[in-house]
């Protein structure tokens, strides 16, 4: 009996054993914490992309970012104004709950609530209709041909849960307003939320109940904000972490030489630009010399793009004329070209706008946002003090910064934008440059206005024919162009570094880590 006894213990730890070997832990190292487990809290597409690994929307882009079903198996256009949506059937939330029609009906009326952070992602959407448990009616006010790239970052909450925890209105980072979805989640996705410290970990867990067939062999992830970039490096070099998505680009030399780590890089499709306030004041008060085109000019001018892209970015940026990316659907190379960087000319402008001793502003910057942003800022900030301007240079983290560029409390102010989920370039044209009238301009912080260019967008907006919608999208960025509404940057270099034990790690030009796709 106690051979039988040694025997069945032995066999027990090494199934144990077994088990822990084949549970793959995979440890990323971020540079910036996610704002919320909430999506809908904030129009910022690395806490969404962060989260769509709990959950997930009614279509998806593939490895090739095409669209395809995820939670809904398939659509039709009933009317110019109506889809209809059938369902998956037999998906379960991570909490048990079934998935139907009320979940979806829900989601959509809590993301377009007048306010949601999110609302201006679905610009389109009017309401929603129950046809039965597994089939949706989704009605637009109008025409409108973008609406499944939309619902690629529209992601589905279970109802029931939403009531249990009187969490049906959203939340908003930039406002400070919490709730349940801030600190629990419940999705359909592939991973769960374990546990969560804000700052310092959250911990994500295999769904074993997954409808689709997972094409990774992770059993847990665990999310860590590093922000110190030497950090970061450090714990990869030292196999403290399996992955960052924000790999120095100064340090790339060194850890492509190092035998644990394998670098990845490409040019992101984020385009990195700077906004400005149009408002008859500026923050600080006083007269606003950013409405005077010669002005927005003379600071366009001011700005040497590559020496930027060689000395802050090392060579690994691409300089923008644009503020949209050659990949992205109504780019036009005509538009994309840069701006000569001219001294001179850039001080006679602001003597002919009536400022040759130049003014004082706020410039607002993030230490934790775009590559490099803190030390792109301060070289900006001191080409525009060769021309006599005075930047008042205002740089600190992201949760410090959103609150006063919404609040009118900066002039100058970096903006990063991927056009995502779109891929089109509608969606900076409608959340950025429209004016602000309900889902448009959400992210117009300047309150500038071009009657002109709303008239383009709203026609393209409902324009089903694609050649004539780019068209019209195309002739507003000339005008974003030839107004400088915004000064485009470059793209930002996209640099992932991994350790050499995982085996297998997309990278997507959208610069979004899909961990369902990772093998270790």
């Amino acid at each position: 009996m106690a051979a039988l006894r040694y025997a069945l213990l032995a066999g027990v730890m090494s199934a144990a054993l077994a088990s822990a070997a084949a549970a793959e832990t995979f440890r990323w190292g971020s540079s910036r914490d996610i704002g919320s487990l909430d999506p809908y809290s904030y129009g910022d597409s690395f806490t969404i992309n962060v989260m769509n690994h709990v959950y997930e929307g009614l279509v998806r882009y593939d490895r090739n970012l095409a669209i395809e079903p995820a939670l809904a198996t398939s659509w039709e256009v009933l009317s110019p104004t109506v889809w209809r949506f059938r369902l998956r059937e037999g998906v379960s939330f991570h909490n048990g709950n079934p998935f139907t029609a009320d979940d979806v009906i829900a989601s959509l009326k809590r993301v377009s609530h007048a306010d949601s952070p999110l609302k201006g992602n679905l610009p389109a959407y009017k309401a929603a209709t129950r046809v039965d448990d597994f089939t949706v009616d989704v009605e637009l006010n109008g025409a409108y041909p973008l609406l499944l790239n939309d619902l690629t970052n529209i992601h589905i909450f279970d109802a029931e849960w939403l009531a249990q925890h009187n969490a049906e209105v959203p939340t908003d980072i930039a406002k400070g307003i919490e709730g349940f979805a801030t600190f629990n989640a419940n999705g359909t996705g592939p991973f769960k939320v374990e546990s969560r410290q804000p700052d310092a970990k959250t911990v994500f867990v295999v769904n074993p109940g997954w409808w689709d067939t997972p094409q990774h062999n992770l059993t847990r992830i665990e999310f860590t904000p590093v922000s110190s970039a030497a950090t970061r490096v450090a714990a990869l070099l030292s196999g403290e972490i399996d992955f960052t998505e924000d790999a120095p680009v100064q340090d790339l030399p060194r850890l492509a030489a190092a035998p644990n780590v394998k670098v990845l890089e490409r040019t992101d499709l984020r385009t990195i630009f700077l906004m400005m306030n149009r408002r008859d004041e500026l923050a600080e008060g006083g007269k606003n010399p950013l409405n005077d085109l010669r002005v927005r000019q003379a600071m366009q001018k001011a700005i040497d793009l590559e020496l930027l892209r060689d000395r802050v970015m090392r060579g690994k940026s691409r300089a923008a004329g644009m503020i949209i990316a050659p990949e992205i659907p109504g780019y036009d190379a005509e538009l994309d070209k840069l701006t000569p960087y001219d001294l001179d000319g850039a001080k006679a402008l602001l003597a002919e706008a009536g400022y040759p001793d130049g003014f004082a502003f706020v410039f607002n910057c993030m230490s934790d946002g775009y590559v490099n942003e803190e030390q792109l800022c301060q070289a900006i900030a001191s080409m525009w003090a060769r021309i006599g301007i005075e930047p008042k240079l205002d740089i600190a983290p992201r949760p410090v910064q959103t609150p006063k560029r919404t609040g009118a409390k900066a002039d100058v102010w970096t903006l990063g934008w991927a056009t995502l989920p779109m891929l089109d370039s509608y969606s900076p044209l409608i959340q950025i440059i429209h004016s602000r009238d309900g889902n448009a301009g959400v992210f117009n912080w300047g309150d500038w206005s071009y009657p002109e260019i709303d008239a383009l967008v709203q026609k393209a907006s409902v324009e089903l024919d694609r050649d004539k919608r780019l068209a019209m999208q195309t002739e507003a960025l000339r005008i974003v162009g030839e107004e400088v509404i915004a000064i485009p940057l470059h793209q930002q270099p996209m640099s992932w570094a991994a350790s050499a034990e995982v085996d297998e790690i997309p990278q997507f030009p959208d610069n979004k880590p899909r961990l369902w796709f990772v093998k270790k």
